[in-house]
């Protein structure tokens, strides 16, 4: 049967490397929906390749601009616009598959729909579990969804384990997430303060967005995933670990309760996970490169010095807070990067920002409680972020 994909955040890379995937198998896949935030331009040249049934876009003037393209190129796309359109295409009854690949905590509200629809839930967007957490997994377990990850760290523990989610936590002892250390992570940690964006941005192994590379860069990007994982595979924080490993070869291990370690290799390419996701549990090509064991470079392993990365040791003090502290760990994150990418505050204000907002706003039982409640903390979070930006820009 044809696969129907609806990709939310189909102009960024994950997006786009999804749409390579499909583009490997005519006939196997059909772009049902695809959307974007504010990219109109590419949005249409992606639905005059692609014909999808429907576009969405965040406003009704995008949307207005949007269509006139369409329409003048003769393509036939429906174009929405709004929140709730998001919502309304991921639980859509025609859609199969939903790449969740919109950056931030405003994919979450579709991530929510398509797991209550009981979709094939492909997951780019981790702060969907790093704000909804305990909300999330109950409606991808009452929806009947087939959850799965495409962080190459989390498809990568997850290739690892049986499909059978009821044994998992009879085999796993810890798992291990690996991570590049970044661009920084050999630079004197006394000179950071002097950091550009553009030298933030420049990773050494991975090809991806400005905030992404950003929070690679500051760890907080594992430090998210720290608490991704937790949720995912249902762990205790202290069972989840990071160790650096900078060739991007080995994408995450389990470590089993014999001892023994299970891992993921592979060249650093998001079109491995995004293939895993769309083909699971079958396989088929994904278009990344072969990994040539003759001459791939040495692999090595260093410690994730919290000292140098003091973003990450901040997972695992939101985890041990009241829930809801991860929801104010991100939205303090996004509004300390977008600061820093608009030049306001330094690289190293960036983890101030974030400590300062997990330690001042602790939430209440009744912050976690709902979309709404979550939705809510997070937009005071962004605003207590804010106001410390501000302060550090006097």
């Amino acid at each position: 049967m044809v696969q129907r994909v609806c990709i939310l955040g189909a102009t960024g890379s994950v997006g786009g490397s999804t749409l390579d995937v499909i583009a490997l198998h005519p006939g196997r896949y059909e772009v049902f929906a695809l959307t974007a935030f504010q990219k109109v331009d590419a949005l249409a040249a992606l639905c005059l390749q692609w014909r999808p049934r429907f576009a969405a876009v965040g406003t009704p003037a995008q949307a207005a601009a949007l269509r006139t393209q369409l329409q003048a190129a003769g393509v036939a796309t429906e174009v929405l616009h709004g929140a709730q359109a998001l919502c309304d295409l991921a639980a859509h009854p025609e859609v199969d598959s939903v790449m969740a690949a919109i950056v931030g905590a405003a994919g979450l509200p579709a991530c929510l729909a398509a797991a209550r629809a009981g979709k094939r839930l492909m997951l780019a967007n981790k702060e969907a579990l790093v704000v909804g957490g305990r909300l999330f997994m109950q409606a991808v377990q009452q929806g009947g969804a087939l959850l799965l990850p495409i962080d190459s760290e989390h498809s990568a523990i997850f290739q690892c384990l049986p499909e059978d989610r009821g044994t998992w936590a009879d085999r796993i002892d810890h798992i291990v997430l690996t991570a590049s250390g970044g661009p920084f992570r050999t630079r004197d940690p006394a000179t950071l303060h002097t950091v550009t964006p553009d030298e933030a941005c420049a990773h050494p192994n991975w090809v991806m967005g400005r905030k992404i590379s950003v929070d690679s860069a500051t760890m907080m990007n594992k430090a998210l995933e720290v608490i991704e994982a937790r949720w995912l595979f249902d762990l205790a924080p202290a069972q989840v670990r990071v160790v650096l490993h900078p060739q991007s070869i080995i994408h995450s291990m389990v470590v089993c309760r014999d001892n023994s370690v299970l891992a993921q290799l592979g060249t650093p390419d998001m079109k491995v996970p995004i293939s895993v996701g769309l083909e699971w549990p079958g396989r088929a090509a994904s278009g990344a490169d072969a990994l040539d064991f003759l001459t791939c470079k040495p692999l090595t392993f260093e410690p994730a010095d919290h000292g140098r990365f003091p973003g990450l040791g901040l997972a695992y003090d939101a985890l041990a807070a009241p829930e809801g502290s991860t929801t104010v760990l991100n939205a303090a994150n996004e509004v300390a990067v977008a600061a820093f990418l608009a030049g306001r505050v330094r690289f190293t204000d960036i983890h101030r920002i974030n400590a300062e907002a997990v330690a001042g706003l602790l939430p209440t039982p009744a912050d976690a409680a709902s979309l709404d409640d979550l939705l809510a903390l997070d937009q005071r979070a962004r605003r207590h972020a804010q106001a410390h930006a501000e302060e550090l820009t006097r």
